[in-house]
């Protein structure tokens, strides 16, 4: 079954960096496009990034452009949120996510906290 695994969160001071890892099982995850959402407390969950199944980035948030970029390896069935310049607002439990005929599957989703 399609497995989304999500890695690389933690607390870290505003300024700071991170990369998240999203690693994929359970399909061809070469042909898919896949996206980072994050749901911050109190907050509807809201896409982060998109990228297509051969790497074209396709979707960013306005409020992360410049500062985070996604990426794949589809080599090593991987997507990945770099996320520089963190800032307290970006505090938030970020998930993996793709959408396969129609069929939506999630990450577990990894915390991410900045600290001011």
């Amino acid at each position: 079954q399609v497995q989304l695994v999500e890695s690389g969160g933690g607390l870290v001071q505003s300024g700071g960096s991170l990369r998240l890892s999203c690693a994929a099982s359970g399909f061809t995850f070469s042909n898919y496009a896949m996206s980072w959402y994050r749901q911050a407390p109190g907050k509807e969950r809201a896409l982060v990034a998109r990228i297509t199944s051969s790497g074209e980035i396709i979707n960013v948030a306005d409020s992360v452009k410049g500062r985070f970029t996604i990426s794949r390896d589809n080599a090593k069935n991987t997507v990945y949120l770099q996320m520089n310049s963190l800032k307290p607002e970006d505090t938030a439990v970020y998930y993996c996510f793709t959408m396969r005929n129609g069929r939506v599957s999630w990450g577990q989703g990894t915390q991410v906290t900045v600290s001011s």
